[in-house]
């Protein structure tokens, strides 16, 4: 309602402001297109200036950090946005504020968020994994290349594979890089590389563009087609900031076509150096090895023991004589007891024989049987006498018995 002021009876200036905020506050939540020029995250809420995209009229507004959280990719201060707010009026300061409900990417910002929203769903299919990843070859002997015919991602990759080993050699399959027939050119490159069976590597290259010309390398048949080759795939799309989603599923993401040439061959100057520094370690080790051992040699032959071998035998020598001798003595005494011994029971034996009873005198009169004859009942007509030194045939005249 029309308020009645005039010079003689103005009204307050907190009556004015809080006419507004309530006209103000009267309003609902509207959609409101915008760009945001300044964007500045706190715990718990966001801060954002809306700026038209015409006119120089800018506004402050609000909203929790979850209504960003929402969004399927982040928004960046210069983004074209659509948001439902619902406008505010601070009172105490007399500024206009909006409290954002909803927002919704316009432009490239809702082409991103359709990319990343197939980026999350390609990855949740397990497309992305690392462990699918397939290393690439050190010196592959022919590398598949698909890009623009005579673009200057082709001469990037070509020159520069060169530089760093001339031998390389190259299949190269031209296809659209942008435009609607890019993505399906691509694949039955691609398709006709991974069938030839020669190559050892694919490199699909195309230099830098906009977000509207690299859309065909976020393909989804695309993209199902790199991660079902056989064939490594080396993804060299745009400059270090594009990120189609084709540098997901590729086995190595290059971050231009000429880093893409520094990847899939080795630099002939670098592996020449680094044969000559192994040859060079090699023949330091084996100098190192033989100069320990002539060392380990020169110490071993200094030894006593290898300088005059013969000491050792000469000691030994000495041992085995002193023990011979020693068991020399041993015996020669052994034997000399032993001697004794038998001398001692020899003459008892001696002592002890019918032989040395004859020997003083005695006979021994024996039967032809040979037995002795102790009676005289007993005496044959013939018998023997047994001497010291002999026998006596004898034959019997007469006998006497003795009383």
């Amino acid at each position: 309602m029309a308020l009645e002021t005039s010079p003689e009876s103005p009204a307050p200036l907190r009556q004015i402001s809080l006419l507004i905020g309530q006209w103000i506050g009267r309003m609902g939540a509207v959609w409101i297109e915008a760009e945001i020029t300044e964007l500045k995250r706190r715990p718990g809420i966001c801060f954002l200036t809306l700026r038209d995209l015409e006119a120089k009229i800018s506004i402050q507004a609000k909203c929790h950090v979850s209504v960003l959280d929402r969004l399927a990719t982040p928004i960046v201060e210069g983004a074209r946005v659509v948001v439902q707010a619902k406008p505010s009026f601070w009172e105490t300061n007399g500024s206009l504020a909006l409290d954002i409900r909803e927002i919704r990417p316009q432009g490239e910002g809702a082409l991103l968020a359709q990319l990343e929203a197939r980026r999350r769903a390609l990855a949740a299919e397990g497309l992305f994994d690392p462990r699918l990843k397939r290393p690439l070859p050190f010196l592959p002997q022919a590398i598949g290349l698909i890009t623009g015919k005579d673009s200057d991602a082709e001469r990037d990759v070509l020159e520069n594979a060169r530089k760093r080993w001339p031998a390389v050699r190259f299949e190269v399959r031209h296809a659209f890089m942008q435009g609607p027939q890019s993505a399906t050119t691509v694949i039955e490159s691609l398709r006709l590389l991974e069938a030839g069976g020669e190559v050892d590597i694919i490199v699909i290259a195309r230099g830098g563009g906009s977000l509207h010309d690299l859309l065909p390398f976020s393909d989804e048949a695309l993209i199902r087609a790199v991660a079902a080759c056989t064939v490594p795939v080396v993804s060299a799309i745009g400059h270090e900031p594009d990120t189609p989603i084709l540098d997901h599923v590729a086995d190595h993401r290059a971050s231009t076509p000429t880093d893409a040439a520094k990847t899939i061959v080795p630099d002939v100057a670098d592996e020449l150096a680094g044969v000559a520094q192994a040859r060079q370690r090699a023949a330091h080790a084996v100098r190192r090895l033989l100069d320990h051992e002539a060392a380990a040699l020169s110490a071993l032959r200094t030894r006593p023991v290898l300088a005059r071998p013969q000491v050792l035998v000469d000691a030994q020598a000495d041992v085995v004589a002193e023990a011979v001798e020693r068991s020399r003595r041993a015996l020669r005494h052994r034997l000399d007891r032993e001697r004794d011994a038998v001398s001692h029971h020899l003459a008892r034996v001696q002592a002890l024989s019918p032989l040395a009873t004859m020997q003083r005198g005695y006979a021994v009169a024996q039967a032809p049987d040979g037995s002795v004859l102790r009676a005289i009942d007993d005496v044959p007509d013939e018998f023997t006498v047994r001497l010291a030194d002999g026998r006596v045939v004898a034959h019997k005249i007469s006998t006497q018995e003795l009383t």
